[in-house]
């Protein structure tokens, strides 16, 4: 990855696991890396309790909206992190495939959400360190 690496997180819904992925890489990772978020079958808005876990650690995804997602969107990811949206999940030769099993948020209470958004917390950063090696 010459440019800037950019990473679609995928889950079925895009309103929860994928938003709060999408909102830690955004936060952690500054301009280093462009993200993406969609789902197999979009949500009509973001799972609130997700927002509110959000809202505790200082990430605003509010403004977010859960999308579709498109052969497109998938084409110019150079890493697709999935989150249960089995086989819709679009593959392309050259890609790196990241399965992330999570706990589905949707209908959960907070304190089930926060487990869930401090395990993708970790593996953010983790994913970050990998795609932003220091020099």
């Amino acid at each position: 990855m010459m440019s800037k690496p950019s990473v679609l997180f995928v889950c079925v819904h895009n309103a929860g696991r994928s938003q709060m992925a999408a909102g830690w890489l955004r936060h952690l990772g500054g301009d280093a890396v462009e993200v993406r978020s969609a789902g197999s079958e979009p949500a009509d808005q973001i799972n609130p309790v997700a927002v509110e876990a959000m809202r505790e650690v200082g990430i605003d995804i509010t403004a977010n909206k859960p999308k579709i997602l498109d052969y497109a969107t998938a084409e110019a990811s150079d890493v697709i992190i999935t989150m249960g949206c089995g086989d819709v999940c679009p593959a392309f030769p050259g890609k790196r495939y990241e399965d992330w099993k999570l706990e589905d948020p949707a209908g959960q209470g907070l304190d089930m959400v926060r487990r869930v958004r401090d395990e993708i917390r970790t593996r953010v950063e983790d994913l970050l360190a990998d795609l932003t090696p220091t020099t």
